[in-house]
């Protein structure tokens, strides 16, 4: 099948076909448009994601972080790691449960809260969408990530 033959993606096995790589392309566009707005506050794309969840939640395990984030904890490990030697944050096990560790942001890292909060707007402006557009998006990637999920837990 060449190029003119193909359909709209099913059974395709045309680059530019596939759902993955659009999402692949996509991600790491949107990834790069956030990098000069973290290097601004020292944070790397996962980092600013681990800090979103804490300005969100306050002091949060690191098993619910992950779950958050949709990660392992080895792969949150280094990153709260990070953050705690960049003073962003800390970490302590709970005095309820020695098995839990506890992560908070500190005064440093709730100043640097206030510092991000132009961050969503300006990769709004870098992309030329609106909120309707943005909100239309995310809405449909959530649904997409829900029947990813869904299929594959029916393939375990």
């Amino acid at each position: 099948m060449t190029n003119e033959e193909s359909t709209s993606g099913d059974g395709s096995l045309l680059l530019d076909e596939q759902l993955c790589f659009a999402l692949y392309a996509a991600q790491r566009a949107v990834t790069a448009a956030y990098r000069p707005l973290l290097d601004e506050l020292g944070l790397t794309y996962p980092q600013y994601l681990v800090l979103l969840v804490l300005w969100e939640r306050g002091e949060t395990t690191v098993k619910e972080l992950a779950a958050a984030l949709r990660l392992d904890y080895g792969t949150v490990s280094p990153l709260l790691k990070r953050l705690e030697a960049a003073g962003l944050l800390r970490r302590e096990r709970s005095a309820r449960d020695e098995r839990s560790v506890l992560v908070a942001v500190t005064g440093r890292g709730e100043e640097l809260r206030e510092r991000a909060t132009c961050v969503p707007g300006a990769l709004l402006a870098a992309t030329g969408l609106d909120g309707t557009e943005i909100a239309r998006l995310r809405e449909e990637l959530w649904h997409l990530a829900g029947k990813a999920e869904s299929a594959a837990d029916r393939a375990r």
